[in-house]
């Protein structure tokens, strides 16, 4: 167990409520243990509504149970296989995650935006058995799949959750009005649908499994700080801890019923841990948003919820504040609003507080740290700072040479603490990078340039070096730059961010031609159908060379400087 024995600088800032440290998970705690907590003593309440449809805690559990069945006796797996997921935010979600842990089982979340490039690569790098596809992306599954080791596959739509005649108006608009969801051909492997995963084994028996806190809860796939894809191994002792460290920061502010609102995905790891696993155990509604990016319709959805609890990234708050209808809405039930994932931007901060009357605070973290290893206080936040470390959470300021920088200096945040992952998955060399051993302590290199202030509040001053920050997500050139070299019309590529008023930053690619006829329109094409949206380049330039070092390396920083 990780603590922080010392009397650190920003322990002098917590309020009363926050402790130095949390209570050490046990070896016999787990998710699943948190989970069937929350639906005994929250059984008949309201779990998620989603386009105004509600699910009680018990309703979300029973249906888990379900497909835990399904996939023991079924898809015969065991403990600590992986199952897949790749979902938009649905009632699905909750429920199949919930039916993972029942069953012992190992989660990976696949971002729905993938290309079926991507999708192969975290298939077969996690070893998933089994996935659980939104229907609209399946298409995509069959591209690949004979490369992977899916042994089955259970196929959801958007109105799975909803009685028989609103599941077919839905999936008929969707299907057929809309068409969302291309056709798929897949014959090499079992293809259920969600009702089928559902009522197949419902009779039979449950194996329930013994799960101990050490046991691998998540494989979530992150860049890091190499842009090479890979796999943090979070532990139920590592998300277990970060909920409790959050929810010391939270719990004052917070009363018997409050609504959370979830817009952004769940398979993102801040929405996973805070919005859908903090907040279960005190037995709030939870309404999921899957396309925030509608700002009109979610809005309107808003209306309809007494929502008090809000979490985002800058451009969905600001999004929000630019529409007409927003300032219409009813703010006096809203308590807490956090924003993570991208830097928040001071006038998005400040035209918060002044609509809404609630401060949006900003918090700290990356995968690799179950997300969160900073947040601001919510009553009196330090403007332009992402906060003060979490309890149980000790950070230092290293510089290039490996030493502790002096109060106030810039340099690497390095952090632990309980939240901190185990390892990269079948990674060593990577883990190595990433961890520094001091005697018995391990310290996690973020990667992120920052310095703090006497009072203990951390500012970033930098992100990573060359990680290049879309609406939140992380884009490393390096993989947008493999991706763009096998054109073979391309010579030489070199990929940096520069500033979006839309989604902070975007992807601009340098190019040497190899055949004089390349146009941009190729290049963003070919990138399109390789990589996610976010990643793909809205900028192309061309050059007749790249500036370099005397050793050959692309220098990045000078192709930022041109306009």
């Amino acid at each position: 167990m990780t603590t922080v024995n010392e009397k650190k600088n920003w322990h002098k800032q917590y309020p009363d409520y926050i402790p130095k440290n949390i209570e050490e998970i046990k070896d016999d705690d787990s998710l699943l243990k948190y989970i069937q907590n929350a639906v005994k003593n929250h059984s008949n309440k309201t779990a998620f509504s989603f386009m105004g449809n509600d699910l009680s805690f018990k309703e979300v559990d029973d249906r888990s149970l379900q497909l835990a069945k399904f996939l023991q006796n079924t898809a015969g797996l065991k403990k600590g296989d992986t199952v897949a997921m790749q979902l938009p935010n649905l009632p699905q979600y909750p429920i199949a995650l919930f039916a993972c842990f029942h069953a012992g089982l190992t989660l990976t979340n696949i971002n729905p935006l993938y290309t079926a490039r991507e999708m192969e690569h975290q298939l077969k790098s996690s070893d998933a058995k089994i996935i659980i596809i939104f229907s609209a992306f399946t298409y995509k599954l069959e591209q690949i799949i004979e490369n992977t080791n899916l042994k089955n596959i259970i196929v959801t739509g958007p109105a799975d959750s909803f009685s028989f005649l609103k599941k077919q108006a839905i999936n008929f608009i969707f299907n057929k009005v809309k068409k969302l969801c291309p056709s798929y051909n897949i014959t090499c492997t079992p293809v259920y649908s969600w009702q089928q995963s559902l009522n197949k084994n419902k009779n039979d028996s449950l194996n329930k499994a013994t799960i101990s806190s050490s046991d691998t809860a998540v494989l979530q796939y992150t860049g890091g700080t190499t842009g090479v894809s890979k796999a943090a191994v979070l532990s139920h002792k590592n998300i277990l801890s970060n909920i409790r460290q959050i929810q010391t920061y939270v719990k004052n502010d917070i009363s018997k019923n409050e609504t959370v609102v979830t817009a952004l995905p769940l398979y993102h790891i801040f929405a996973f841990t805070v919005n859908l696993l903090t907040f279960l155990e005190y037995g709030y509604q939870n309404v999921l948003i899957s396309d925030p990016r509608n700002t009109a319709a979610f809005i309107k959805t808003l209306k309809k919820y007494p929502w008090s609890i809000f979490t985002g990234v800058n451009t969905l708050f600001q999004s929000m504040l630019n529409h007409s209808d927003f300032n219409k809405l009813n703010f006096k039930q809203v308590k807490i609003c956090i924003a993570g994932g991208a830097a928040l931007q001071t006038n998005t901060a400040r035209q918060w507080k002044k609509t809404t009357g609630v401060n949006l605070v900003e918090g700290y973290g990356l995968t690799e740290a179950s997300p969160v290893l900073c947040c601001n206080l919510l009553s009196n936040p330090q403007e332009k700072s992402i906060g003060l470390p979490l309890p149980s959470t000790d950070i230092k300021f290293i510089d290039e040479a490996g030493n502790k920088v002096a109060q106030g200096e810039v340099g690497e945040i390095w952090a632990k603490g309980p939240q901190v992952m185990q390892c990269y998955l079948n990674n060593e060399s990577e883990t190595n990078k990433v961890f520094h051993k001091e005697g018995s302590e391990i310290w996690l290199k973020t990667g992120d340039i920052a310095y703090q202030n006497e009072q203990g509040f951390v500012f970033i001053a930098d992100r990573k070096k060359d990680m290049i920050l879309v609406s939140g997500f992380n884009v490393f050139p390096n993989e947008v730059e493999n991706i763009l070299i096998e054109h073979k019309k391309i010579a030489e590529v070199a990929v940096v961010g520069v500033h979006s008023e839309k989604s902070g930053e975007s992807v601009r690619a340098h190019i040497v031609k190899k055949d004089p006829s390349l146009t941009e329109a190729e290049v963003i094409k070919f990138a399109k159908e390789n990589l996610v949206n976010y990643k793909v380049p809205r900028i192309i330039k061309f050059h007749t060379d790249l500036p370099k070092s005397n050793i050959g390396k692309i220098l990045r920083r000078k192709l930022k400087d041109i306009n």
